[in-house]
């Protein structure tokens, strides 16, 4: 997990998903906003469709909170932070004991990333 400081709160959320274009992945949508703050926020969120129990939720909500931080993109590039909302798609089955979902995760996550910079 990241710390408390590079994450959004729910109000922050909804004003990123409102005001801002977002970015397509096959499973995955990317919403981001400039912020005044210090350092880059994040959030994820995964629907009940997406996802057969809670702990399947929790297991992806860490996987990607791991990710972010081993790439560490939660420090302030170029002078130009911001606050990134990832969502997934509901067409997307993700369980955390399939090796193909988590790939496929991943794999969004850089597209999306890579796109972004």
């Amino acid at each position: 997990m990241i710390s408390k400081k590079f994450r959004l709160t729910e109000r922050e959320v909804k004003k990123v998903l409102t005001r801002w274009k977002p970015f397509f992945a096959y499973g995955l949508v990317l919403n981001r906003i400039p912020n005044k703050d210090s350092c880059n926020r994040f959030w994820i969120v995964i629907g009940w469709k997406s996802v057969n129990t809670n702990v399947t939720r929790t297991f992806f909500r860490r996987r990607f909170y791991d990710y972010i931080s081993s790439t560490r993109l939660f420090w302030e590039t170029e002078g130009k932070t911001a606050d990134f909302v990832f969502v997934v798609k509901k067409v997307t089955q993700l369980d955390r004991k399939s090796d193909e979902a988590l790939k496929s995760f991943e794999k969004d996550l850089n597209f999306l990333i890579k796109k972004v910079k």
